[in-house]
C-alpha cells in the first residue's frame, strides 16, 4: 500500500475548482506527512508552484499521453481522478495502470472518480420538477440509470474496474457546485477558484443584460458548496484507508454531494435581482431563453436544455461515514451576487459559457 513507508497518491485536477480544493485539504491533512502525491499538470509555471511551495510531486504533460497516465497510475495506491469526467480514452489509461500494478505487487488500488448528479437528468427543459429522487443508499435505482446518460460512459466503466476486483472504486457525484474557492492553491495562482455552471448562467445574463432561464424554470437540482464537497472527498479517503471494510465501493461506492435544492428559477430570479441593483438590468424578472440564445451561450441547443434539467438526489451514502455538510440553499442563493461581481471583472472572449462536465477546471 505505501511507497517507502509512504501512501502514494496520484491526483489529476489539481489546477482546477474541485482538484485544487481537493488537494488543498490533502496538504493540510493531519497525516500529510505519510503522504506522496503526485499531479499532472499541463502548466509549467504552476507546476513549478506546486513543487517549490508546496512540495507536490508534479510530472508535466496532457490528458492525452496515455502512456504516462498509465504509468502514474501504476505508481499509485491511491487515485484520485477530479478533472474530465467524460474522457473515456483517459479512464482507459488510468484503469489500465491500476490493473497493472494489481497484476504486479497483488494491491488493490483505490480510485475516487468524479462524476456528477448530471448523471440523473432529464429532459424537463425546464417546464416541470420531476417527482424522482435518487438514493447513492439505493443500489437497484442506481444500476436503472441509462447508459446513455451524460457521464455514464465513463461511469461504467470504473464501476466494471470494481466488478472485476483489481481496484477498489468509488465514485462522488457532485451536485451544482457554488462558492468562490479560498484557499492556499489559490492565493499561489495554481487553481481555479470559479465554479461553472451559475457563471455560465450569469455571463448569460450580462450578455443579454437580463437574466434568463430554460422555459419556465420549474425544474430542480441540487447544491452543494465547494468546501462542503471538498470534505466529503476527504471524508471518503480517510475511510478507505481507516476502515475499508466498511466503505462501500463499486455499485455500494456511489455517493452524492449534495446538501439542498433549488429550481433554475431561483437562480435566475437571483441574477435578476443583482442585475437591476447593478443598474445593467432594468427588470428582476427572467425571461426564457430562445433556441437561438441556447445555441448562441452554449453552442449546442441539447447543452441549452440541460440547463433546465432536472436533478434530484439524496446524499446518504457519505453522511453514514460522517460527511457533515454545512452550508445550505439559503447560502447558496446568497452567493450569487459575489459571483456576478467576480464574472463582471473576468475577461470576455466570447459569448459560450459552459461545457457539459462537472465543475473540474
Amino acid at each position: 500500500m505505501t511507497e517507502g513507508g509512504k501512501t502514494s497518491i496520484f491526483l489529476t485536477g489539481a489546477t482546477g475548482y474541485i482538484g485544487g480544493a481537493v488537494l488543498a485539504r490533502l496538504l493540510g491533512h493531519p497525516s500529510a506527512g505519510t503522504f506522496e502525491i503526485t499531479a499532472l499538470v499541463r502548466n509549467t509555471e504552476k507546476a513549478n508552484i506546486l513543487k517549490s511551495k508546496f512540495g507536490v510531486n508534479v510530472v508535466i504533460g496532457t490528458h492525452q499521453e496515455f502512456d504516462k497516465i498509465h504509468d502514474l497510475a501504476m505508481q499509485s495506491h491511491i487515485v484520485f481522478h477530479l478533472a474530465d469526467s467524460d474522457d473515456e480514452a483517459f479512464i482507459k489509461a488510468l484503469l489500465s495502470g491500476m490493473k497493472d500494478r494489481h497484476a504486479k505487487f497483488g494491491d488493490v488500488p483505490i480510485l475516487i472518480h468524479t462524476s456528477g448528479t448530471g448523471v440523473l437528468t432529464d429532459d424537463a427543459r425546464g417546464e416541470y420538477a420531476t417527482d424522482t429522487i435518487y438514493s447513492d443508499l439505493n443500489i437497484e435505482q442506481i444500476k436503472s440509470i441509462p447508459p446513455t446518460a451524460v457521464h455514464r460512459h465513463v461511469d461504467l466503466h470504473v464501476i466494471n474496474a470494481d466488478m472485476q476486483g483489481y481496484a477498489r472504486t468509488h465514485i462522488v457525484f457532485p451536485a451544482t457546485i457554488y462558492g468562490i474557492a479560498q484557499h492556499a492553491l489559490v492565493d499561489a495562482g495554481v487553481s481555479n477558484p470559479y465554479s461553472v455552471q451559475v457563471p455560465g448562467m450569469i455571463k448569460a445574463a450580462l450578455n443579454r443584460k437580463r437574466a434568463g432561464m430554460v422555459g419556465k424554470g420549474k425544474s430542480l437540482w441540487p447544491d452543494v458548496h465547494i468546501d462542503d464537497v471538498a470534505e466529503l472527498y476527504i471524508v471518503l479517503f480517510d475511510s478507505t484507508i481507516s476502515n475499508p471494510g466498511k466503505t462501500g465501493h463499486g455499485w455500494e461506492g456511489f455517493y452524492f454531494g449534495a446538501n439542498g435544492e433549488h429550481t433554475w428559477y431561483d437562480i435566475s430570479k437571483t441574477i435578476g435581482k443583482t442585475l437591476v441593483q447593478l443598474g445593467i438590468s432594468e427588470e428582476a424578472e427572467p425571461t426564457s431563453f430562445t433556441v437561438e440564445e441556447l445555441v448562441k451561450y452554449w453552442r449546442s441547443e441539447f447543452i441549452g436544455w440541460y440547463n433546465g434539467s432536472n436533478s434530484r438526489c439524496r446524499a446518504e451514502r457519505g453522511r453514514l461515514l460522517g460527511w457533515k455538510p454545512k452550508y445550505t440553499t439559503e447560502d447558496f442563493l446568497k452567493s450569487i451576487p459575489a459571483e456576478i461581481e467576480a464574472q463582471m471583472k473576468q475577461p470576455s472572449t466570447d459569448t459560450y459559457v459552459w461545457r457539459l462536465i462537472p465543475e473540474c477546471y
